[in-house]
């Protein structure tokens, strides 16, 4: 069970809710973010959740049968929306694109980026200035300087920032320069990284892990939520499976699946996901129309000359034919839903 309390209950009505529950043979959580203040109540015994109604400082009660209660869709049917500030949001009822390359490599390259956004109205930046390779040998990014460079070329073009978050002692440094933090598909289940992730107020987006299941990332993002961040958005990039003529297996069926089980946004990486250039935008409409509330994608001026993961980023004429047909094919889904 979840109970949304008030931020202003005493302590005196907060005890004796608690009393209440735990008298019934439940284990409690409190649970406080910058939204809200819950009380999670783990256990087997039926409560008739009308006895606790009337006690000062309660907003609402809830039965979620589900494991991850916080980020279930069965307490809080209305979508919840990722303000980053500024006018940008993430969340149902909007598309947000997100784009960028794959690695921040220099002021020149960071420049011609964020112009190509600032022309197609992309309002965030993705990029990596830490990077997890395969081969300790490939390029592993510029660090925190890249991030700071980074940061302030884009906050003066208007322009927000993604980026993933490897390790806790990374946290603190990171957080005056970006507004998401992104945690990768090897991280998805670093369970202290996403118990720090829930101590900071920023947004944080989750990717699905290599090979998990649509409830294990529902998981990671209940770490995120119950430590103190409700701030949270969920990635579907695409998972590890038999089959080898592409990088991942999109499971497409995973963005409306999310969608009814969580009220979190729900967004889709078609870039990881299949891996191979020409068939990125292909992908990411599907996306689209299975209703994901954004695209996050790789694109760099000269795909050829990247970093890393050139064979999967687009160059800016095709991310800017790709944003246009994103943004008919939204309208569209739109339109049929309406």
């Amino acid at each position: 069970m979840i109970v949304q309390l008030k931020k202003s209950i005493s302590p005196e009505h907060l005890e004796d809710v608690v009393n209440r529950i735990e008298s019934r043979g439940y284990k409690v959580t409190e649970v406080n973010t910058v939204e809200g203040k819950y009380l999670i109540g783990l256990g087997k015994a039926e409560i008739d959740l009308r006895e606790f109604g009337h006690i000062p400082g309660i907003i609402d009660i809830h039965r979620v049968s589900d494991d991850y209660k916080l980020v279930s869709r069965k307490w809080k049917v209305k979508p919840s929306v990722v303000d980053l500030g500024d006018g940008v949001s993430i969340g149902e009822g909007s598309f947000t694109e997100m784009a960028g390359p794959c690695s921040i490599e220099s002021e020149e390259q960071i420049n011609m980026s964020l112009d190509h956004l600032l022309e197609n109205n992309v309002k965030i930046m993705r990029g990596g200035v830490y990077k997890p390779r395969s081969s300790p040998y490939s390029f592993r990014g510029l660090g925190i300087d890249g991030l700071k460079l980074w940061h302030r070329l884009a906050k003066a073009k208007g322009i927000k920032i993604i980026s993933e978050v490897m390790q806790v002692s990374q946290i603190e440094a990171m957080y005056p320069y970006v507004d998401v933090f992104q945690v990768g598909a090897r991280n998805t289940q670093n369970f202290n990284l996403l118990d720090e992730l829930g101590r900071v107020d920023k947004p944080v987006l989750i990717k699905r892990g290599i090979s998990g299941t649509v409830d294990e990332l529902l998981y990671s993002a209940e770490y995120v939520f119950s430590a103190g961040n409700e701030k949270l958005i969920l990635c579907e990039r695409g998972i590890r499976t038999y089959e080898r003529s592409s990088r991942n297996t999109l499971d497409i069926n995973a963005i409306p699946i999310l969608k009814e089980k969580s009220h979190l946004p729900v967004i889709a990486d078609p870039s990881h996901a299949i891996g191979i250039r020409r068939h990125v935008p292909d992908v990411a409409l599907a996306c689209v129309m299975a209703g994901a509330d954004g695209i996050i994608f790789e694109t760099h001026k000269n795909p050829e000359e990247a970093f890393s993961d050139g064979q999967q980023t687009l160059d800016f004429r095709e991310s800017a034919k790709l944003i246009r047909a994103m943004r008919e094919t939204y309208a569209l889904r739109q339109s049929f839903y309406a």
